[in-house]
């Protein structure tokens, strides 16, 4: 890939749901797959789909269309998920336990390596095998382990502390699951989830189809 060309974030964005139903297709026993017909299985154009293959260098050839391990393994390169990044749970809530019980994470390559709370009722218990931590020893964790993510299932009132925090002990990047738009002091890749955000969307198109169906009564 050209490091001079900058990726647009619609591409980036595309990039695990090509992964998703490429493994889905490997997985099935398909070894070739044409641009038209991943086009019609994702609802993306085959025109968009040679366009943002090419921002990595294509991967596919005319007639012929794409190998299916092939381009899976380069998808794995340019997102790095084929490296292992080590990472952490900050916040052993609900939430953190529910991301500590995901078995996609592990399957996409991330090791969470602990979890860490300030609750003394749950530091020394565990979740899934991973241990949970105390708060205050997490800046010695994260530099003796070499950990890359920071997951972050806190309170508003502790997310930005705690992400300055992992941020000064040498953390990468930062999967933030407070319901905030979360920067640091130190610019890393941050990525803000907000799940309210989604099922609002999802409002929002139940609501556009029950209005046209007013209309067409």
């Amino acid at each position: 890939m050209d490091n001079k060309k900058k990726v647009p974030e619609v591409v980036i964005r595309r990039l695990p749901r090509y992964y998703r139903y490429l493994d889905e297709l490997d997985k099935s026993g398909k070894t070739r797959i044409s641009s038209k017909e991943l086009s019609e299985r994702m609802s993306v154009t085959a025109s968009q789909i040679r366009q943002d293959f090419n921002y990595f260098g294509g991967f596919g050839q005319q007639g012929y269309g794409y190998n299916i391990k092939y381009l899976l393994s380069e998808i794995e390169k340019i997102s790095g998920i084929s490296k292992g990044y080590k990472v952490i749970i900050a916040g052993a809530g609900h939430m953190g336990h529910a991301l500590a019980n995901y078995s996609g994470i592990q399957k996409r390559g991330f090791k969470i390596c602990a979890m860490f709370d300030n609750d003394p009722e749950k530091i020394g218990t565990n979740c899934n095998g991973i241990e949970i931590r105390d708060i205050k020893f997490v800046k010695e964790f994260i530099r003796q382990e070499n950990i890359d993510i920071g997951i972050l299932t806190l309170p508003q009132n502790a997310i930005e502390e705690v992400a300055d925090m992992l941020v000064e002990s040498g953390i990468k990047g930062l999967w933030n699951f407070a319901y905030v738009e979360l920067k640091t002091k130190k610019p890393i890749p941050i990525e803000n989830v907000h799940l309210s955000d989604s099922l609002m969307t999802l409002s929002f198109k139940i609501n556009q189809n029950s209005q046209a169906a007013e209309d067409m009564n």
